[in-house]
């Protein structure tokens, strides 16, 4: 305990100091959402406006802080590279002063493996327990694999206020070079406005969706939208890569048992979490939540175990083809790829599985139809034509797998808005896909 102790007085640093020793060249790494450390990447800006540090690159995944890798005074000195995008650093992508990687959830402890040069890791964790262990608080996505295959410098900014997760990584003392402690609220996903286009999707899948399914949902208002739908269900589960207050909601109300999953029997299963307060407060040192690394809890193997899997994911534009673009408006970046090509492969395989790309039928005010005949072009296909299975929206549910061309393009025209639909079956016989 002794040794513990003068470790931890030995690698204590303030922000600032942490951020002026970070030589030039280096490339780091933050993981997911809540990982990234707030504190280090505020010091960090205000080092790089005085000169004291350059030339670095950082990695993160789904940025929900304003940060210097992704601010325009910062641009020459640090530079942001996302894998997965919030909106500081679609911004920075959009004024060409980011980079992005092409890459799936599942997939990305890999390609952290196959770039060496990243070989920093710096994270927000919750504070020292008593024999040294940090824990990655509300994300173990990656930095467990990181740590075996990457890092040769680990810095962490220790959060009073982020919860310690009973299954998320631990990282010793001894392991770390450097960190730094604060005390500072995490961010919460605000209120989502749920309007009766959403309802009425969420009601569409409730209504597909069986007693003792296992869920994955994302975030926003339809997700939402479905878990509201799904109280009066009996023994679901969760397995899904983001934990939301949905969820929460039907874990409450019993709808969520988690007694009928094969694998981690009663519990819920996640890869990271952002929410409410509510939510952080239920993980902070809870058993019956598991937040395990992404390359297991995304593998579609794993997935396909549950019977009547249910996903649902959403989408920017879909095609009579099939194809979801879900990370792009044209060549304009919007996101990634996320994980939810491994959700709809994994759903497909589930026995009595189903996945739902759902989405509003319009955009723009009702001015662009998100059903198209191809894709915008320069459009990212995020889940191709061979894996998609159904898509919903407020006018129905539309089944493509197992159904020809001339067959989807019907189903798609059916669902698409009403306004549309001369414009797109004119589209269809002009393309001559319609049979």
């Amino acid at each position: 305990m002794a040794n513990v102790e003068l470790m931890y007085k030995e690698k204590l640093r303030t922000p600032i100091e942490i951020a002026k020793s970070i030589p030039p060249g280096t490339e780091m790494f933050t993981d997911s959402g809540l990982s990234q450390p707030r504190e280090i990447g505020f010091a960090m800006k205000e080092a790089a406006k005085e000169g004291a540090i350059s030339g670095i690159t950082v990695h993160t995944i789904l940025d929900l802080y304003p940060a210097p890798w992704y601010d325009q005074e910062c641009a020459d000195r640090i530079h942001g590279v996302s894998w997965f995008s919030g909106g500081n650093a679609r911004a920075s992508v959009r004024r060409n002063q980011a980079d992005i990687m092409p890459c799936r959830y599942a997939e990305m402890a890999e390609l952290l493996a196959l770039n060496p040069q990243i070989d920093c890791l710096c994270i927000a964790v919750s504070p020292m327990d008593q024999d040294g262990y940090f824990t990655s608080g509300l994300t173990s996505a990656l930095s467990g694999d990181f740590i075996k295959t990457n890092a040769k410098t680990i810095i962490l900014e220790v959060n009073k206020k982020m919860p310690r997760s009973v299954t998320g990584n631990k990282i010793h003392i001894s392991q770390v070079d450097m960190f730094c402690e604060c005390d500072y609220d995490l961010p919460v996903q605000g209120d989502t406005e749920i309007d009766e286009i959403s309802k009425t999707i969420g009601a569409l899948i409730a209504e597909e969706t069986p007693n003792g399914a296992t869920l994955q949902l994302g975030i926003g208002a339809i997700p939402e939208s479905v878990g509201l739908a799904l109280k009066n269900h009996k023994d679901l589960g969760i397995h899904t890569e983001l934990f939301t207050d949905s969820m929460i909601e039907l874990l409450e109300c019993g709808a969520v048992t988690n007694e009928l999953k094969p694998i981690h029997k009663g519990k819920t299963v996640a890869t990271f979490a952002f929410g409410s307060k509510r939510l952080y407060d239920y993980i902070a040192d809870n058993p019956l939540v598991e937040l395990l690394p992404v390359n297991y809890v995304n593998n579609p193997e794993v997935i396909a175990q549950h019977p009547n899997f249910l996903s649902v994911n959403s989408a920017i534009e879909v095609d009579f083809f099939g194809q979801v673009c879900a990370e792009s408006v044209g060549t304009k970046h919007v996101s990634g790829s996320g994980g939810q090509w491994e959700y709809v492969r994994g759903t497909t395989r589930s026995k009595g599985g189903k996945s739902f790309i759902a989405f509003s039928s319009t955009a723009g005010d009702g001015k662009i139809s998100r059903i198209m005949p191809t894709l915008t072009p320069g459009a990212q296909i995020t889940t191709g034509k061979n894996d998609v299975d159904h898509i919903v929206t407020e006018y129905g549910i539309a089944k493509l797998r197992g159904k020809t061309l001339s067959q989807r393009t019907k189903e798609l025209i059916r669902i698409a808005h009403p306004d549309f639909r001369d414009m797109l079956t004119f589209e269809a016989k002009k393309l001559g896909i319609l049979i």
